[in-house]
Parts: C-alpha cells; sequence; structure tokens
C-alpha cells in the first residue's frame, strides 16, 4: 500500500499521531508524507482507520495499491523493510545483558528475594512485549529475530535460576532451578499475565 498524508488542515498534533501510528505498524518511508506497508487484512483495517481519523480532523490523505512487477526494486523494498526491523532488534540485543547482568550481580551479593524476582520479571515483561511489537511489524522475517528471541529466552531462563535462587534463600530449602517443563510454565505464566 501506497500512503499519503498532507495533515495541512489539521489538529497541530495530527502530524505527530499520523507519524508515530505509521511508524508502529512498521512503515517505510519513500519521502516525506510518503509511506509503504505490504497490504495485510489488519493493516488494511489499521490505515483505513488512521485516514478516517486524518479527514475527519480537515487534513487529507489516500492508500493505493500498487504492485512492484521489478524484482529488484521489490527485493530492495523488503531489504529496507527487514534493515528497519534488524535496527529494532539490535537493541533488544543490546539491552538484554544489562538484565542478565542485574541478575548475576544481586545473585553474587546475596540479594536473591522475591523482591528482585519481581522487578527482573516486570523487565522480562518489558522485553517480552518489546520484542512482540517488533515482531508483529516483521513481515518479512528479518534476519535479527532469532538472535533477539533468543536473547529474551536467555533472559527468561536466568530469571528461573534467579527465582530458584530466591526461594532456596527465603526457605532454606534446596530449590534447584526447574526442569525445562517448568521452566516453561513459568515462561507461559508471566506471557499470559501480561
Amino acid at each position: 500500500m501506497l500512503i499519503s498524508v498532507s495533515t495541512v488542515g489539521g489538529s497541530g498534533s495530527l502530524r505527530v499521531q499520523v507519524w508515530r501510528k505509521l511508524r508502529s505498524l512498521g512503515a517505510v518511508y519513500l519521502q516525506q508524507s510518503v509511506c509503504l506497508l505490504p497490504e495485510r487484512d489488519r493493516l488494511v483495517r489499521e490505515v483505513g482507520r488512521l485516514l478516517a481519523k486524518v479527514r475527519a480532523q480537515g487534513a487529507t490523505g489516500r492508500v493505493i495499491t500498487i504492485d512492484v512487477p521489478d524484482e529488484r526494486e521489490h527485493a530492495a523494498l523488503v531489504a529496507e523493510f527487514n534493515a528497519a526491523r534488524d535496527v529494532e532488534y539490535a537493541e533488544v540485543l543490546e539491552r538484554s545483558p544489562e538484565m542478565l547482568a542485574e541478575i548475576a550481580t544481586e545473585t553474587a551479593q546475596g540479594r536473591a528475594t522475591y523482591a528482585e524476582v519481581e522487578e527482573s520479571e516486570a523487565d522480562l515483561d518489558r522485553f517480552r512485549g518489546w520484542l512482540a511489537k517488533i515482531t508483529a511489524r516483521d513481515y518479512f522475517d528479518a534476519p535479527g529475530r532469532a538472535a533477539a528471541e533468543a536473547a529474551v529466552a536467555k533472559c527468561a531462563q536466568a530469571l528461573v535460576e534467579f527465582e530458584a535462587a530466591a526461594l532456596s534463600a527465603e526457605t532454606g530449602a534446596d530449590a534447584r532451578p526447574p526442569t525445562e517443563s517448568a521452566a516453561r510454565q513459568v515462561k507461559l505464566r508471566v506471557v499470559k499475565g501480561k
């Protein structure tokens, strides 16, 4: 979909709202106020709602469905979409070691407590939510996705082990890290609790 929006005539905040919405959908800008998104049912609905909002505020916008018959141009556009997602995945990779380091520090200093587990669980929820937003706009399976998913999974496993250490510290009982199936149950509990 080729999307063109002019916010002239709209409210002062409309330009930012349009930009944020299109960026959250993963649009690739060709030039100012003109961008592309793949034609997918969800995106068609989202863009339709956005354009209705734009028009309701006195501005203009249109969406045109296009074909890109040139294979090289199509591949270049897909590469541009993937590059944008890979930048986002790289940020997940850049920040996930902070969570692992925090857990390692708290464990080494004997501060494996319920409160610290809750704090780390909140961090993991943020990582999972962030990753989910990126993957929702990863329309062409960007290469960086697997590494970002692995990094978040590593954080989840570290949290499982940290939780076992906290339980052991509070109860005095041997609380070895749970088996892989128990770790999956913890992961499911955290994901469902969002």
